[in-house]
């Protein structure tokens, strides 16, 4: 029993509980920003549900040993069903909004493009780690690339093009953090050009060119293609220094600015905090982020170098793009914003990233260096 209390304690100790408060912080100001406070129906109690669920899963994530997600066959294993379940998508799922991008299971809606970003950070993790001293060879640029581009293309042709960037982003940044040479950079960004360019003329509907062309400037058709950036960035702007005041925010709480638990929040969060406000979350994004590069700098292995900085780039990437969008200097492509938009599959995939993040990072400093070094070619992430 002794024994039992003494590694409990020391797991206590040894848990990151900054990957979680923050994150808990964060979703809770916007459950108080989405929330209606008497005027209609309210999803901020359903909200607040799911991040009971997020942070409990957190918890026992950052409790157990997480290391066997560095084995190629679970990676593969999850690489596969993600592959499935995104084909399954486009023959079965209802069209919700447009888009075949959720299974919808009676009240709860499941997005498998949420499990892909953790399954692809894995795997780019698992690839980048292996290859960490020759990756200067280009086909391991152009191989990575296969890898991730299979299920982009399936997101894409939901379509999802904020989720289809968000994972373009993501690849982008993990070759780059890997030591790619320059000359392999410039060669991707003209391939990405030309790729952009019959994308443009061949792969992007209507309404979605409409959305590219409108955010250059909304306020040319503000009841048409540029209303939800054009409110956006008046709700933004109308909260000034300190903000009208949590409940008071009239472009959310009226509904001029749509969808403002979610693709808005920011800009509902904006008008009714201030500046003030605004620098408070930055602050506190800013923090998360600065605490997972530094869990990346002294991780024990590679491979969880590369899964932490995975998930700090695609948080950084929802965020980058979710406040661009509100601030109408991006195209609208309806992405959330981490923590604080509603919805239930995204707040459990992010919180379940940072539960695997402090996991590894607490048996990394278990385990002295040398004897883990062993064990980590045990699980075969360098075989």
């Amino acid at each position: 029993m002794g024994g039992l209390g003494t590694r409990s304690t020391r797991a206590l100790v040894d848990t990151d509980w900054l990957l979680g408060i923050v994150p808990a912080l964060l979703a809770g100001i916007g459950i108080l920003t989405m929330h209606t406070f008497g005027e209609g129906v309210s999803v901020a109690p359903r909200q607040l549900i799911w991040l009971g669920i997020a942070v409990a899963v957190f918890i026992a994530l950052a409790f157990s040993d997480l290391r066997f997600i560095r084995r190629t066959p679970v990676i593969i294993a999850g690489y596969g069903l993600v592959l499935f379940l995104l084909v399954l998508l486009l023959i079965a799922a209802p069209t919700i909004q447009g888009a075949k991008a959720w299974f919808a299971l009676g009240p709860i809606s499941f997005q498998p493009a949420d499990a892909a970003k953790v399954v692809i950070i894995a795997l780019c993790a698992k690839y980048f780690s292996r290859r960490h001293i020759e990756i200067r060879n280009i086909r391991h640029i152009i191989t990575s690339a296969v890898y991730v581009g299979i299920p982009f293309l399936l997101i894409l042709v939901q379509p999802d093009l904020g989720t289809a960037a968000i994972i373009g982003i993501l690849w982008f940044g993990l070759m780059l953090v890997s030591g790619v040479s320059k000359k392999h950079i410039a060669i991707v960004l003209a391939l990405g050009a030309v790729v952009a360019g019959l994308f443009w003329t061949f792969g992007l509907h209507d309404y979605q060119r409409t959305r590219i062309v409108s955010f250059l400037n909304p306020a040319a058709d503000p009841y048409g293609a540029g209303y939800n950036a054009y409110q956006a960035v008046i709700a933004t702007g109308s909260g000034e220094l300190f903000g009208k005041g949590i409940g008071y925010g009239t472009q959310s709480k009226l509904r001029f600015l749509p969808e403002y638990q979610t693709d808005f929040i920011f800009a509902a969060f904006a008008e009714e905090w201030g500046f003030v406000g605004v620098a408070l979350i930055l602050l506190l994004y800013a923090l998360l982020f600065m605490r997972l590069v530094a869990i990346a700098r002294y991780a024990a292995t590679n491979f969880d170098a590369f899964f932490t900085l995975g998930v700090m780039i695609l948080l950084l990437a929802h965020m980058f793009l979710h406040v661009g969008i509100n601030m109408g200097v991006l195209p609208v492509t309806g992405t959330t914003i981490p923590f604080m938009s509603a919805g239930g599959s995204h707040l459990l995939m992010e919180f379940v990233l940072l539960g695997i993040v402090a996991s590894l990072a607490r048996h990394g400093r278990e385990v002295p260096r040398g004897a883990l070094a062993k064990e980590y070619h045990g699980y075969g992430s360098e075989a």
